[in-house]
């Protein structure tokens, strides 16, 4: 039996991260049950809007094929999402005017949307059975943008 050997491990960190960790943010805030219930509703309506961007994509893909289709599909889902995320995920959560929020909400996911559509585009374009079911990219897309979404419309959408 080999002894157990312990390593120094040295840790970098920020002002910000040793600021996180000091006012017991960071992990732990993702942790809170009022945050995971939040995520869990996001998660919800983004389900919803998958399927609206789905619908979309293989309503369309015909007359606009797969990158226009994608482009509208996620414009309507996107929408939908931001209405849906306003009266329920978020509710009670916002200042100003609906269509002022609808504008900061694409703003502010315009990481996102690199993100959902890039993966979409590349995977329509390189694996074929994403070509012929945009399904499989359509989902992957939305899970590559998800996170950064929904740490987006916490903080900049519904204040």
């Amino acid at each position: 039996m080999s002894p157990i050997h312990h390593v120094a491990v040295q840790y970098m960190t920020t002002p910000d991260s040793r600021a996180q960790a000091q006012s017991g943010r960071g992990l732990a805030q993702f942790l809170d049950p009022a945050i995971v219930a939040q995520f869990l509703r996001f998660g919800t309506v983004g389900t919803i809007g998958f399927v609206i961007d789905t619908a979309v994509v293989y309503s369309l893909r015909g007359s606009l094929g797969l990158y226009g289709a994608g482009m509208v599909s996620y414009l309507v889902a996107a929408s939908a999402n931001w209405a849906l995320n306003r009266v329920w995920t978020f509710r009670g959560n916002h200042t100003g005017s609906a269509h002022r929020q609808w504008m900061r909400f694409m703003a502010a996911n315009l990481v996102g949307f690199v993100l959902n559509r890039g993966t979409y585009a590349i995977l329509v374009t390189w694996v074929p059975l994403c070509a012929a079911q945009p399904v499989f990219a359509v989902a992957a897309g939305s899970v590559a943008g998800m996170f950064v979404n929904f740490a987006l419309s916490r903080r900049v959408v519904f204040i």
